[in-house]
């Protein structure tokens, strides 16, 4: 079973009185003036860093994510674990990092967010036609225009 887990990361000031504090990143004392709080360890600032993009997780927000002994930015962690879904005209899976397209419920690749008919693609501002969850432009909907399930949406 694997474990997700989301991190709160904290700047504390550094107590001099009591222990000396060590980094959990490189093992050594950690004589800043303020440390970073995170895993239930202190940190260097330089040494949090994201496991797949090295950014400093102190820079770039107050949360961490951990998943099979790695530690990742929220970035990261979307584009090596995040949920998918699957395109609705294609059915192949859509990471979760992927720009998509909503018509409703339905979720689509870009590329597939076209007329299931004659294939032609929507630029913005386009109108297009919701009709038994199939996407239609508007002259293939008004070719086989029944009364049902329909909606007209422009991008």
């Amino acid at each position: 079973m694997v474990f997700d887990k989301e991190e709160s990361v904290s700047l504390v000031p550094l107590q001099s009185k009591g222990k000396p504090r060590v980094c959990a990143g490189c093992n050594r004392r950690i004589m800043d003036r303020f440390v970073l709080e995170a895993l239930d360890r202190y940190w260097h600032e330089d040494c949090l860093k994201c496991a797949c993009c090295d950014c400093r997780l102190g820079d770039v927000g107050s949360t961490l994510y951990t998943r099979a002994n790695l530690i990742l930015c929220h970035k990261d962690y979307l584009r090596l674990f995040g949920m998918t879904g699957n395109c609705a005209a294609c059915s192949k899976v859509i990471p979760a990092f992927e720009m998509v397209m909503r018509a409703r419920e339905n979720v689509y690749h870009l590329d597939c967010f076209a007329c299931q008919l004659c294939s032609q693609r929507f630029c913005v501002g386009d109108k297009f036609f919701l009709k038994n969850n199939m996407i239609l432009c508007q002259l293939d909907y008004e070719g086989g225009h029944q009364n049902g399930n329909s909606a007209d949406q422009a991008l």
